[in-house]
């Protein structure tokens, strides 16, 4: 089941808040005129308006962070490897996109948009419940070819430069990945690394990108789910760009790649 934390938030910290300001309006009053009364020095909330005043600052000022600053994302799969493993725990920039109101998704204002090569956080076109991270390959107007393995981009070859082999068993902790050939490819100002498997067919096609829609590739090439399987990503669905990696950590293994903490997101 999937949890709508933004709502969650929403949700607890507007009730924490009314509760607050309604006991602050019109009982607290009534509660300190008793206690002088009866000669009590601090007269006892209630407990739930107890907690409420000591959440809501809490609450607003995490619901403000996670919804307009910064988010924590955890990565489930293998389709962004070798740029970011099983157990990654990231950080999302929320503000790179344009400042969004929490739970309805609404653009208040934009602050820029995605550029060729940035790895970006959205809501799955065909299940906005479910996030998904993939790199940006294609900008609104371009036309995206993939044959052979091979990207080409408004009719120009995407150039990759052989790096080697990439072994899974050099990464620290496991993750689904196979021993594959390493490139490294440059889109836009950013160069980066990609993987392709031999022995595992291409997905082949050619995509012309509508207006405000985004065309998302896996960096793991073969084994990814991505664009050319499903299509565009709205611009309505962009949540941010994701900057670096905060911790790596794989539950059920439990075992933890201490090394990649801190690393930045290209």
């Amino acid at each position: 089941m999937n949890i709508d934390f933004a709502l969650v938030l929403v949700v607890l910290t507007s009730a924490s808040g009314f509760i607050w300001l309604v006991d602050s309006l019109l009982f607290r009053q009534k509660r300190m005129d008793r206690a002088v009364q009866k000669s009590i020095e601090t007269p006892q909330e209630p407990v739930l308006v107890e907690y409420s005043r000591s959440l809501f600052p809490v609450l607003l000022i995490v619901l403000v962070f996670r919804s307009f600053l910064f988010e924590p994302f955890k990565i489930p799969s293998g389709s962004m490897i070798p740029t970011l493993l099983v157990g990654d725990f990231i950080v999302v920039n929320k503000f790179s996109y344009g400042v969004r109101l929490p739970v309805l998704n609404k653009k208040i204002f934009s602050t820029g948009e995605p550029q060729r090569g940035d790895v970006v956080v959205f809501r799955f076109p065909q299940d906005p419940g479910v996030n998904f991270i993939k790199r940006a390959v294609g900008l609104p107007g371009d036309t995206i070819t993939y044959r052979d393995k091979q990207l080409y981009i408004n009719g120009e070859k995407v150039e990759i430069k052989n790096a080697g082999r990439f072994k899974s068993s050099d990464i620290k902790c496991s993750t689904p990945a196979r021993d594959a050939g390493l490139f490294n490819e440059q889109l836009g100002d950013i160069e980066h690394e990609i993987l392709l498997h031999g022995g595992r067919p291409g997905r082949n096609g050619q995509w012309v990108v509508p207006a405000g829609h985004y065309f998302m590739m896996g960096d793991n090439r073969d084994r990814s789910n991505d664009s050319r399987m499903w299509g565009f990503v709205p611009e309505e669905n962009l949540l941010g760009r994701a900057i670096g990696i905060w911790l790596n950590f794989d539950f059920e293994k439990g075992c933890a790649d201490w090394s990649r903490i801190g690393n930045g997101i290209d």
